[in-house]
C-alpha cells in the first residue's frame, strides 16, 4: 500500500433535560442506546466542539462505539457554551454554497429561522449525541504512547483521566481525536507547534483574539433594516463603514460603529458588527474582541469573560446612539463561555498553506471541499486584523487532520493542520465539520484493515465513492479557480508567509 505521506499532488440543566428526553425516546423506538464504552471504545474524542461531534456521530452511525471526554464543565464548546450562533457559510466563486453533509442540514434550518436561539441549538446538538457516551468535567492525567514501529509511526495505547468526582479511569481505544479548543490531547504528544499568528503580526507566541458574544433584546429589527436600507451605498459607507449591510436576518460591516467606540482597556476592541436576528427582537453580536486569552488556563478565561461582560454594559449605550431601532435595546444575558477562534495547533502529516487555498488545490485524499476568505482576526499588535485573499474553493486532505508520526490520532475542527495564514479560512466551522463527518465514516470503513497511514489512493477513492453514494458528499472531480497562477516561487513563498 502507498503511505499517505507520499502523496504529492447548554445551560447545564437544559442540556441534561434534552439528553434525558432523547434517551427516553430512543428506548421507546428501539434506537441505539448510548455506548457504555467500558474500557475499550473504538473511538475516544477529547472535547465536545461540534466539528468533532460530527465525526463521532458518523463513526457511531457506521457501527463504531464512541466515547467523548470533555475537559470543559459543560458540553458544546464554542457553539453552545460560547453561543457563537452567527454561522458563517462558505461560498465558492459565483456565489455557490459549499455546504455538504450533516452541517448543511443545520444551515438549512438556520437560514429558515427554525434554529436561531440557544435552546434550539441545544436540541440540535443533543440530537447528534444520540447513542454516544459523553462525560464532561474530566482532567487528563496521562497518555500511554506505544514506541514507533519501523516506518509505521507511534500510536496512543491508553489514556488516564480523572472524573469530575475525582475517580481515576483509564481507557484504551483504536482511535483518538483531539477536539478541544485548548490542545488538551495534542499538547501531550511531543509534536511541534505550528507557528501562530505572531508570524504575521509580530511579537511573542500569540493567537487571534477571542470574543464574548453580546446578547441584546428589544431591538426593532424591521426599523433597523428599513433605515439602513434607505441610505445610498455612499451614505452607508460614510456613516457606518464599507460593506455595511442589513438583511432580514443578518448584518455585516459597521466598522465605523466599532471604530468610534473607545474601549476601557487595550485588552479589548470593538470591530465591525456581525449580527444575527434571533427573532422577537433578540439579537446576537459577534464584535467584541478580547486579547491574550489562554483557553488552557481557567483563570484567563474567567477574567476575559468578566472583562467582556463589563465592556458589554459600556457598549450598549454606544449602540443605542449609533443604530436606528436600537434605542430601547437591553442586555439579554451573557454566554457561559467565550468564542475561542485560535490556539496552539500541532504539526500534521500535511500542513495547508495559503497557496493551496488560493490556487484551489484539490488532493487525492480530500475529506472536505472548503472555502471562505482568508480572514485573520486581530491581536494586540494589529487590532483590526487583515484579509489575505479570497479563494474560490479548495480541498482539505485527510493528512491535514492526522497528527504527524502517529497512526491513530486525528485532529478535529480548529486543530486542523494549517499555517497561520491558511488557518484564517480553514478554521471556518462548516469546512472542518464536513471533514469530521467524512473521517468518522472512514474510521468505520477502514476499521481492522491497518493504520490510517497505510491507506492507499485506491482506498481513498473507494471511501470517496462511498460517501458520495450514501451521503451525497462530493469530494472528487471538483474544479476550482487558480487565483495565483502568475506568481513566481518567491511571491508564493511570501504569500505563504503572510507578506
Amino acid at each position: 500500500m502507498m503511505n499517505l505521506k507520499r502523496f504529492v499532488s447548554f445551560g447545564a440543566g437544559a442540556m441534561a433535560a434534552i439528553l434525558l428526553l432523547l434517551v427516553g425516546a430512543c428506548e421507546q423506538r428501539g434506537a441505539p442506546q448510548a455506548d457504555q464504552g467500558g474500557d475499550n471504545p473504538d473511538v475516544v474524542v477529547i472535547g465536545s466542539e461540534i466539528e468533532g461531534v460530527y465525526l463521532a456521530r458518523a463513526a457511531r452511525d457506521e457501527g463504531l462505539s464512541v466515547t467523548i471526554l470533555d475537559p470543559r464543565e459543560k458540553p458544546g464548546g464554542q457553539l453552545i457554551q460560547g453561543e457563537m450562533l452567527y454561522l458563517d457559510e462558505p461560498f465558492g466563486d459565483n456565489n455557490e454554497s459549499l455546504l455538504q453533509g450533516k452541517v448543511k442540514l443545520l444551515f438549512d434550518r438556520y437560514k429558515k429561522g427554525e434554529i436561531r436561539k440557544r435552546e434550539e441549538f441545544e436540541t440540535y446538538y443533543a440530537s447528534l449525541l444520540n447513542g454516544i457516551r459523553l462525560e464532561s468535567g474530566i482532567t487528563l492525567a496521562g497518555v500511554e504512547i506505544e514506541p514507533e514501529k519501523g516506518a509505521v509511526g507511534r500510536a496512543i495505547r491508553s489514556l488516564t483521566y480523572t472524573t469530575k468526582s475525582g475517580e481515576t479511569k483509564t481507557l484504551s481505544a483504536k482511535y483518538w481525536v483531539e477536539n478541544s479548543d485548548m490542545a488538551a490531547l495534542s499538547s501531550r504528544l511531543g509534536l511541534s507547534r505550528i507557528p501562530g499568528i505572531e508570524t504575521v503580526f509580530g511579537g511573542e507566541r500569540d493567537h487571534m483574539a477571542a470574543s464574548l458574544m453580546m446578547k441584546f433584546r428589544q431591538v426593532d429589527w424591521a426599523r433597523f433594516q428599513q433605515e439602513i436600507g434607505r441610505l445610498t451605498r455612499q451614505e452607508r459607507e460614510e456613516k457606518y463603514g464599507k460593506n455595511t449591510t442589513v438583511t432580514d436576518k443578518f448584518t455585516w460591516g459597521f466598522s465605523g460603529v466599532g471604530g468610534r467606540y473607545k474601549p476601557s482597556s487595550k485588552e479589548m476592541f470593538l470591530r465591525g458588527l456581525n449580527t444575527i436576528h434571533q427573532r422577537d427582537g433578540e439579537v446576537l453580536v459577534n464584535a467584541l474582541l478580547l486579547y491574550g486569552v489562554d483557553p488552557a488556563d481557567p483563570d484567563s478565561v474567567t477574567r476575559a469573560r468578566e472583562l467582556g461582560m463589563r465592556e458589554t454594559e459600556r457598549i450598549l449605550p454606544h449602540l443605542r446612539q449609533e443604530l436606528p431601532g436600537w434605542e430601547n435595546a437591553e442586555i439579554n444575558g451573557y454566554p457561559d463561555y467565550l468564542y475561542i477562534r485560535d490556539y496552539d495547533r500541532y504539526e500534521t502529516e500535511y500542513v495547508l498553506q495559503a497557496a493551496d487555498l488560493m490556487s484551489g488545490r484539490m488532493f487525492e485524499d480530500n475529506v472536505s471541499i472548503a472555502g471562505y476568505p482568508i480572514d485573520l482576526q486581530g491581536t494586540r499588535n494589529n487590532n483590526w486584523g487583515t484579509s489575505k485573499g479570497d479563494p474560490d474553493k479548495y480541498g482539505m486532505p485527510l493528512r491535514a487532520f492526522l497528527a504527524k508520526g502517529y497512526t491513530n490520532v486525528i485532529m478535529a475542527g480548529k486543530n486542523v493542520g494549517a499555517s497561520a495564514i491558511a488557518y484564517g479560512s480553514a478554521r471556518i466551522q462548516p469546512n472542518t465539520s464536513l471533514a469530521g463527518e467524512v473521517i468518522g465514516v472512514l474510521l468505520a470503513r477502514w476499521d481492522g484493515k491497518g493504520s490510517l497511514a497505510e491507506l492507499s489512493p485506491k482506498d481513498m477513492k473507494d471511501l470517496q465513492a462511498y460517501v458520495k453514494k450514501k451521503y451525497n458528499i462530493t469530494l472528487t472531480g471538483v474544479k476550482s479557480a487558480n487565483k495565483i497562477a502568475g506568481l513566481t516561487e518567491e511571491e508564493i513563498r511570501r504569500l505563504n508567509a503572510g507578506k
